[in-house]
């Protein structure tokens, strides 16, 4: 199975929401797992990781990580071209190496050139930007790609994003 994760900030709370799904072109029949946390940790410039990464652990309780193949999240696997981990680097060393994360971005990062591939889809003229630790960045390009979905963002990924913000 594939888990995407996002999270959303509201009222000093949290809201998380994964997607499961088992295939990179799926568009429907996929299961939501979602929690609201609260009292999260402020936002800290360049330490993102320790704002959501507690989020995603504790929704990863709820799921059998033996069946996980790989992880989306909505940011960067690194931060710099030294790979100074990003909340997908964070995540990756807490599940002990054992899951391959890709990461997804809509922004870019300007600190990292070398391990990032920008992606376009359908007939957008702004990138997604691809990042992945545990798993090869051509090959991980090349899920996101054929994700389903004829716009910028997959729909996999856009469900997530709209559930998330659904208060």
């Amino acid at each position: 199975m594939i888990l995407a994760f996002d999270t959303y900030y509201y009222d000093n709370k949290a809201k998380t929401v994964c997607i499961e799904f088992t295939e990179w072109n799926q568009e429907k029949d996929f299961k939501v797992h979602t929690e609201i946390i609260d009292n999260v940790e402020e936002y800290i410039p360049g330490e993102f990781y320790k704002r959501e990464l507690p989020c995603i652990l504790s929704l990863l309780n709820n799921i059998d990580l033996k069946l996980v193949t790989a992880i989306i999240i909505d940011g960067f696997v690194y931060l710099d071209d030294d790979k100074k981990h990003g909340l997908g680097g964070h995540l990756y060393e807490k599940l002990n190496r054992q899951i391959p994360i890709i990461g997804v971005a809509k922004t870019n990062f300007a600190s990292i050139e070398k391990d990032k591939k920008p992606l376009l889809r359908g007939d957008s003229k702004k990138p997604l930007f691809v990042t992945s630790i545990g798993i090869d960045l051509e090959a991980a390009y090349k899920k996101v790609e054929s994700m389903a979905g004829e716009f910028r963002m997959p729909t996999l990924l856009k469900e997530m994003d709209r559930l998330t913000k659904e208060l």
